[in-house]
């Protein structure tokens, strides 16, 4: 019997840099925090409580949680033909918002790619500092 899963609860992306990475997703999501990692100056039973956040941060969203975990080598890259994780999409309302998201992405000086009609939806594909792979996707009218 398969498993009943019906939605997914979180995902956490590994990253290089945590200021860089927070950075980008404050500015271009948004999202509330949910956990972060505490101050250095922290009691350690702080500490040994949040030691799961690995010194990164867990942001909540209407579609679920999202994580940075800081643990990646300097020198690493995201790779999206590796094992793993290809992109993560993220849903929109509808075109009007992938619109308002090419202004403040160009208003951000972040690049990314036009927006594309894929037939179910339209799309519109862009890359964090660590180069992974994002999407925001608006179903077909």
């Amino acid at each position: 019997m398969p498993i009943p899963a019906i939605d997914y609860a979180h995902v956490r992306l590994t990253v290089v840099d945590i200021a860089a990475s927070r950075a980008f997703y404050d500015t271009v999501f948004g999202f509330d925090v949910a956990f972060e990692a505490p101050p250095a100056d922290a009691d350690q039973e702080t500490k040994d409580e949040l030691a799961f956040l690995f010194g990164g941060v867990i942001y909540s969203y209407p579609g679920g949680l999202l994580g940075l975990r800081p643990v990646a080598d300097d020198a690493d890259s995201f790779d999206e033909n590796r094992v793993g994780l290809d992109h993560l999409s993220f849903a929109v309302a509808g075109r009007e918002q992938l619109d308002a998201a090419v202004v403040v992405l160009d208003g951000l000086g972040i690049a990314h790619e036009d927006v594309k009609d894929i037939g179910s939806g339209c799309i519109l594909e862009f890359r964090d500092p660590d180069n992974i792979a994002l999407e925001l996707f608006a179903p077909a009218a």
